[in-house]
């Protein structure tokens, strides 16, 4: 790995100092993590006190808190923690993937196939609750992002980055369009659909996470063992061959990875755009491009902003809740802004 750095541009790597400090970097999340995540199961439209917390964790706890927390906060902070962990990765992934920092995971049609196969449940009356929704949109994502493979692969040359980006845009239009359509014909369809579609952890069940948990962590441990070969890709293909990574197999894992986590991550939370997006890259901004920094920081940076964005979102209009996917959206938007102005874009 001191080899691919030290081989990297000098403006993307990171220094001594940041190589020093990564294990109390990712300390520091994880503590922030936990601390989003009490802040999670204590605020919303009925407080929680940390003694009642405390009380309701050991066991001791009355039966309005009991009811409260287990029910309802427990299975809504774990959902955010796994979805935000999965779109941080996913987002990571597809950026070193792309070579491109801006690049949003939905970016190989991922989410039009899985918002496909949510319309044509619901359109076929076969979805009738939140959790009947996660397997039409892990398979309508993990059909899209096959028919991006094919394509990219299809006619002269191998699926490079650029056909793959460029059968996924594709192919989103596409199933954007079919959803669209199928929405006008059937008003109910559209209600129903639009609720999901807003992105959100309320209402969600620990069975709905565990229907999902295997394709998330797969995922992740494809990430992980992407590391190095993503790494030495950005380096170049011959570099990379010639470093024993196989830039072909590299690719289809990558993908692989993104599909899962994203499809998974979506299917049981919904599309919540901008998080895949801005964290990889504020992550990016401050480590350079070693992905062995990027995606353990995307992996704890992610869940904290999801868990604070839905927080808010419970209190920010009394006696409402907004979607989180429009929090993180909203508040998402201006930081990236300022930070793509206040500080050089990195590229691979």
């Amino acid at each position: 790995m001191a080899d691919l750095l030290d081989r990297a541009p000098a403006a993307t790597r990171p220094g001594p100092g940041v190589r020093r400090s990564m294990p109390l970097v990712l300390a520091g999340l994880a503590l922030a993590l936990l601390v989003a995540a009490a802040l999670s199961l204590a605020v919303g439209a009925e407080r929680l006190s940390l003694d009642r917390l405390v009380a309701v964790l050991t066991g001791h706890g009355d039966a309005e808190a009991t009811t409260l927390l287990l029910d309802y906060r427990l299975p809504r902070t774990a959902v955010a923690v796994a979805a935000g962990a999965a779109l941080g990765v996913a987002g990571a992934l597809i950026q070193a993937y792309t070579r491109n920092p801006l690049a949003d995971p939905g970016i190989l049609g991922v989410n039009a196939g899985a918002a496909l196969g949510v319309t044509l449940a619901i359109w076929a009356g076969t979805a009738f609750s939140t959790g009947a929704l996660v397997w039409p949109a892990l398979g309508g994502a993990l059909c899209a992002t096959m028919a991006v493979l094919l394509l990219a692969s299809s006619g002269r040359g191998p699926a490079t980055p650029v056909r793959m980006t460029l059968a996924g845009v594709a192919l989103a239009a596409v199933l954007g369009g079919i959803t669209t359509g199928i929405r006008l014909v059937d008003p109910d369809t559209f209600e129903r659909y639009r609720s999901w579609a807003a992105g959100s952890v309320a209402g969600r069940s620990l069975g709905d996470l565990a229907g999902v948990t295997p394709y998330l962590l797969l995922g992740l441990v494809l990430a992980l063992l992407l590391v190095r070969p993503l790494n030495a890709m950005a380096l170049g293909e011959d570099v990379a061959s010639s470093l024993g990574v196989h830039p072909g197999r590299t690719r289809v894992l990558t993908v692989c990875a993104v599909t899962l986590l994203v499809g998974a991550a979506t299917a049981v939370a919904g599309p919540i755009g901008f998080l895949g997006l801005m964290v990889p890259h504020v992550c990016r901004l401050l480590v350079g491009n070693d992905h062995a920094r990027i995606i353990p920081m995307s992996l704890l940076v992610a869940p904290v902003v999801l868990l604070v964005a839905d927080t808010v979102a419970r209190v920010v209009v009394p006696l409402r809740e907004v979607p989180v996917g429009v929090v993180t959206a909203f508040v998402g938007a201006p930081v990236l802004i300022w930070l793509v102005r206040d500080r050089k874009v990195h590229t691979q």
